[in-house]
């Protein structure tokens, strides 16, 4: 198969599988070289094994980083310190996309940016919502509550005495007068961790403040 009748029949992909392009040819050892000679051509971009997408002139639609974070491991959603910055709950600009899933830890880097997966217990794993996008493609992501409870369960060592002070000063949490208290410690008690209930506890006493 020449490239342009593979660009052809994938353009309208976001993202390009094995398995989609196992379907396109019966000589699927063949095809799997012509996708490496591609990729050393900057063609197509490599994502992570069995993971695809073509380059910036030939694709037909581009998918946000955070709808690639959730393809990239699936099941997986957006939270921590990517989703505390989509949120304006920290100021820092965030630069690689956090997500947390029931599987294993995990990183990627690939051309669109670098995605690190923390694995958290399958019974942490809920608090987020799907957010649609213009090109019609979606994103699984927490909920503001749950993303600062996955982050603090992810680094539960580095809270001590003085919570409040680590809130305000080290990690530097803004805008918490919207948050939902009763949303805050469903979560936290998911995980079923006394010490993060009481991180979350007093977190719930600077959103009283802050309301």
């Amino acid at each position: 198969m020449k490239y342009q009748e593979f660009k052809r029949r994938v353009k309208d992909l976001p993202l390009i599988s094995s398995r989609q392009v196992n379907a396109l040819v019966k000589n699927k050892a063949v095809l799997k070289l012509q996708i490496s000679k591609w990729c050393s051509q900057g063609l197509i971009l490599r994502l992570k094994k069995g993971l695809y997408i073509l380059n910036d002139t030939d694709r037909k639609i581009t998918p946000s980083v955070l709808f690639v974070a959730n393809q990239l491991v699936s099941p997986s959603y957006v939270s921590m310190e990517y989703a505390l910055n989509f949120y304006g709950l920290i100021p820092e600009r965030v630069e690689e996309i956090t997500s947390v899933t029931a599987k294993k830890t995990s990183f990627f880097e690939n051309a669109l940016g670098r995605f690190r997966y923390q694995h958290i217990k399958e019974s942490g794993y809920l608090g987020f919502k799907r957010i649609k996008e213009d090109n019609k493609l979606s994103f699984l992501i927490a909920e503001p509550e749950k993303a600062i409870v996955d982050f603090c369960y992810l680094n539960l060592r580095n809270f001590e005495d003085d919570t409040e002070e680590i809130f305000l000063e080290s990690y530097r949490f803004q805008n918490l007068s919207g948050l939902k208290r009763r949303y805050l410690k469903r979560y936290a008690l998911a995980f079923e961790n006394r010490k993060l209930v009481n991180i979350i506890e007093t977190l719930c006493n600077l959103v009283r403040k802050a309301e």
